[in-house]
């Protein structure tokens, strides 16, 4: 299928590997022209090299990267010195580490709510009124499925990240819906990714056993009884900023493999 999308301009956060490479993958085989962002400049230069040979890309399709945090005022003022506007934006920023909520103090809910909720409205304010002119623009917001089924240890998370969705489910539904901007939130589940193997090992160290048994325990919860991967993730964002989707808006999209458990 084609998406529609190709000569677009995408900005993809946290692309260097995991979900944001995911994503950043699926729309450079879609000929869009990519600008990936993360803080390790070796690890995103490597990933830009890889974009760039990938077999699938299609000649015209450029890749870019600005090594930055784009949770930080400064981080954002470097991307967008790179380049201003964009069609696609891709937010995502690392979850804040799991915990009890009675060790957080102030400074830990700034930090993830600066990282997980007023980052990406930053961004979402800085490109959708160039989008809204153009005509078309597509905002993908990689959250968490958390946000539907919320996970006890990961309380800065849930309430970032809902916050975030909130804050959407009312800016999708203003007159940029009739300008052909788009904005939805993609929920993750449990996927093959370095957070989640790194959740995993902490674990199995707090509990003594050994990590492949941590690993298949958490599989057997998931009716699809396997993790997802990056490139399935990336396809579902893709789909997301493509022409078909331009009637989907405000919406959370969850991808996990079965193991939400309710009917809504």
């Amino acid at each position: 299928m084609d998406l529609g999308i190709a000569g677009k301009w995408a900005l993809v956060c946290g692309a260097s590997k995991g979900l944001g490479l995911g994503c950043a993958q699926a729309l450079v085989r879609e000929g869009v022209n990519v600008l990936i962002v993360a803080r390790g400049v070796d690890v995103l230069e490597a990933t830009a090299a890889k974009l760039i040979a990938d077999k699938d890309r299609p000649a015209g399709a450029a890749v870019q990267f600005v090594a930055a945090d784009i949770t930080t005022a400064d981080g954002r003022a470097a991307v967008f010195a790179q380049r201003k506007d964009f069609d696609i934006v891709v937010t995502n920023a690392g979850g804040p580490p799991p915990g009890d909520f009675r060790n957080w103090d102030r400074e830990a809910w700034i930090k993830a709510v600066d990282a997980n909720m007023l980052t990406p409205i930053e961004l979402i304010k800085a490109t959708v009124d160039g989008m809204a002119a153009r005509g078309f623009g597509r905002i993908v917001n990689i959250t968490s499925s958390s946000v539907r089924a919320p996970i006890d240890i990961l309380g800065l998370s849930n309430g970032a990240r809902s916050g975030l969705t909130g804050f959407v489910a009312g800016v999708a539904r203003t007159k940029l819906a009739a300008q052909g901007v788009t904005i939805n939130n993609l929920l993750p589940g449990a996927f093959d990714t370095d957070r989640l193997r790194g959740t995993m090992q902490g674990a199995a160290t707090k509990t003594g056993q050994p990590i492949d048994a941590v690993m298949d325990a958490r599989r057997n919860t998931i009716p699809a009884k396997r993790f997802g991967t990056p490139e399935e993730f990336g396809a579902m964002c893709a789909f997301l900023c493509s022409m078909q989707a331009a009637y989907l808006t405000g919406q959370n999209v969850l991808l996990d493999g079965g193991a939400y458990p309710g009917t809504y």
